[in-house]
Parts: C-alpha cells; structure tokens; sequence
C-alpha cells in the first residue's frame, strides 16, 4: 500500500463553555488535521496536542512544524504492508508522540476503509458497547460544579472526573461527595502536587474515589510508588505514561492500580496496542482518556475503547459536550445509560464534513509524493 498524499490543516473551534485545569483555562481549541490517502483510499487523524506547551512538550505550532519537516516527508511515498509499519518509518524522530500519532492514526483509519472494515475491528476490538464517563473542569464556583455534575449524571454518565488543583480540592471533593454519595467519582490533579503534600493528598481517603489520576510530577513513576503505597485511594497515572516500557516500569514499582491510555500521547495506534496489552498482563485496567479532541479523534478513541483492557468508563463522551457544531457526521452521541456504540462503517465510521472543517480552517497544505 502506497501513502500517496497527505494534507495538513489546521482549524480552530470555540468551545460549548470553557474547560479549565490545574495549569490553564480554554476558551476554544486549534487542531491540527492529517488527511492521507494510501492507495486512492482517505483516512483521517488529529493531532491531540495543546495550543501550549503545559500538559506535555508538545503544542500546536511546533507539532506543525515536525509534522512538515520532518514526519510527512519520512511517511511519503512509502509503501507499507500495514499501518503497523508506520511507527518504523517515523522512528528517528524521538518524542513528538501526539505529532506522529497524527499521521499513523490517519494512515490506520485508511488502510480500515481499505479492508471494509470498521477501524475498531480492524484494530482487535470487542466491546460492542462502552461505557461513558465526563471529564468536568474547575468552575468559577462550587454551585456551578454541582450543578454541572447534577446535568451529566442526569444524561446517564456513568463515571463523573472533576479537575482539582491546591485550593480547588480536598474542600470541594467533599462538597461533591455530600451532594452525590453514589456516584463513580474520581479527581484528576494533572500534577498538581509534589510528595510534600501527602498529608494532604491522604484526606481524599475519605471520599470513596475511584481514582487520583497523576497528582504528583508528570514525568515521574517512582514517587507516584511512593504516593501509592501511603494512600488507599487507586492512583491512576497518564502524562507519565508513554509506551509498554513505562506500564512495565510502573507495575514493577507498583506505583499505580490504574492506567490512562491517550491514543495521542503514546503515539497512535501501534503503540496504544502494545501499552493496552503491557497493561492487561500486569492486571492494570486501563480507560481512555480525552484532549477535547473534534470528532475525528474522538472516533479515534471510540475505536481504541473497544480494546478488551478499557474496562473503565473513560473520556468517550458526546460531541455536543464540547461543539455547537462537530465536524463529523452523525455527531458521536451517548445513550441514556451511559454507553455508546461502535459504529458499523469502514474507517472511523463517521462522515467527515470538510465544508465545515474548512469553515474553521486556518490554513492547509498539501504534500504529494
């Protein structure tokens, strides 16, 4: 199979409402697109990265520019006999995960359409059906959290994660916990904290979470050990995770009993596969985590959810959460208990809308081999 042309676009769309971490609010999102073309047939990806540099090295400008310079150059005009081979081919660029991913998550979605087949199947998925939870930012207020949680637990969400940072915390989880004594809730820090604040960190053993997702340095699995063994709550690691190697290294140290798998951040698909199976020898669960991705990635990480480890609700929640207008179509929607269902066409399975992706386009570029 021969990769023949990909396009680059970048496009930039308003959020429903902001969306706030422990290191920045966002208003709207720029993304940047890969469409390739392997043997006449077109698959789509997305680059998963932020417009800066906080939640890894990698943001919006500098992967574009990788991704001209270095990544489709390296992919163009090769043949290949799977997308599995595509990692090989972008090998001697080191890091730059979410810019490969990019490229190979569309390489993927093609060579799936290639075969007739739906990209979940392709890829060794079995989960008809996946449970969906919410990924829920810092509001302005307490009774804005509350409210927005009581909205999404009526839409039948089936895990609730709430962003917390110091100040926006241990208070504010159990103001959470009072108002909803039932729900499957975790918090998510984004690496908030450091190993001093473990008396702190060890109040959340009092409300029951389901996970404290990366609350200490975001390039660290052995302090993470350290944490984990002083608290009962399950930590839950994700910037610290990049490939097989690093689950390996973490269940070895035990410094966690769950793993956010980002198809983005471990590099796209051949990676996420590997990282799901290190996962599931070392009894890790593993869920799907999001980087309010356009419906292009998100069918991405419907796809990746179908794997047999994702066994937890993860970010796989409703284009309308995020977009007044997604750029896909039908827009990913999620049922009234919960779940969503893989859908039965080739590829990723939705109809991408390019007269609305150029309506948000800032710029494109082709590249023919």
């Amino acid at each position: 199979m021969k990769i023949e042309k990909i396009t680059l676009r970048e496009i930039g769309m308003p959020l429903v409402s902001f969306f706030e971490t422990s290191f920045a609010r966002m208003h709207q999102r720029r993304m940047l697109l890969v469409e390739a073309v392997v043997d006449g047939i077109t698959g789509w990806g997305e680059v998963t990265c932020g417009e800066h540099p906080f939640y890894n090295h990698e943001f919006t400008d500098a992967a574009a520019a990788l991704l001209r310079e270095f990544a489709v150059p390296m992919v163009l005009g090769k043949t290949i006999a799977h997308p599995r081979d595509v990692p090989a081919l972008l090998a001697p660029i080191r890091g730059n995960a979410m810019a490969k991913a990019g490229v190979e998550n569309a390489i993927w979605d093609a060579c799936a359409r290639r075969a007739g087949q739906p990209l979940w199947q392709y890829i060794g998925g079995t989960r008809k059906e996946i449970a969906c939870g919410v990924s829920i930012g810092i509001k302005n207020s307490v009774a804005d959290l509350l409210t927005d949680i009581a909205r999404e637990v009526a839409a039948g969400y089936q895990r609730i994660k709430i962003k917390i940072k110091p100040g926006w915390d241990v208070t504010v989880v159990e103001q959470v916990r009072g108002e909803f004594p039932g729900i499957a809730l975790m918090g998510d820090a984004n690496s908030a904290y450091t190993l001093e604040d473990l008396d702190h960190l060890r109040r959340f053993d009092a409300f029951n979470l389901m996970m404290l997702e990366q609350p200490l340095w975001y390039d660290d699995i052995y302090q993470h050990a350290k944490l984990q063994a002083a608290i009962l709550t399950p930590v839950c690691l994700d910037e610290a995770i990049h490939h097989a190697r690093d689950v390996e290294t973490a269940a070895a140290l035990a410094a966690c009993r769950i793993i956010n798998v980002k198809l983005g951040r471990v590099g796209g698909f051949t990676s996420a596969l590997a990282t799901h199976d290190a996962a599931r020898r070392s009894g890790i669960p593993v869920w799907c985590g999001g980087m309010l991705e356009s419906g292009i990635g998100r069918a991405h990480n419907i796809a990746l959810s179908t794997l047999e480890n994702f066994s937890l609700p993860g970010d796989v929640s409703a284009s309308a959460r995020y977009w007044q207008e997604d750029v896909i179509e039908p827009a990913v929607t999620v049922s009234a208990k919960g779940t969503l269902t893989p859908p039965s066409g080739p590829g990723i399975g939705f109809e991408v809308k390019l007269d609305r992706i150029q309506r948000h386009q800032a710029w494109e570029q082709v590249f023919l081999a």
